[in-house]
């Protein structure tokens, strides 16, 4: 498996404990140098979203992945947190609603893990 996989694979399962809500996972290798993957999730609270984030985070971590730079924080309506070859986006679900990344990046493909 090679490492983007793996780091997509550790972060949706964080995500997914901390019951983050329709979590996509977008491959988006043939469409752009940005990332390999998209993980894009909401939570309902500030607190949760909170709770996501830093269960992403420590999981990354623990299995040896830094991120390169997380802009916002739990109190933002959409935290961004990149690591280079996956890039994980928490958002409130009226920011997701209104960015609505599925569709500008619909030519990903969805990943099922």
């Amino acid at each position: 498996m090679d490492e983007s996989k793996k780091m997509l694979e550790i972060a949706y399962k964080a995500l997914e404990d901390k019951k983050g809500e329709n979590i996509l996972a977008l491959d988006i290798t043939g469409i752009s140098i940005v990332a390999d993957y998209f993980l894009i999730t909401n939570g309902n609270s500030d607190a949760q979203n909170r709770a996501l984030m830093e269960a992403a985070e420590e999981a990354l971590e623990k299995a040896g992945y830094i991120p390169k730079q997380i802009e916002g924080n739990h109190h933002s309506d959409w935290v961004l947190m990149d690591y280079g070859d996956i890039i994980i986006h928490i958002f409130t679900k009226e920011s997701r609603d209104f960015f609505d990344l599925a569709r500008i990046w619909s030519d990903g493909k969805r990943v099922e893990l």
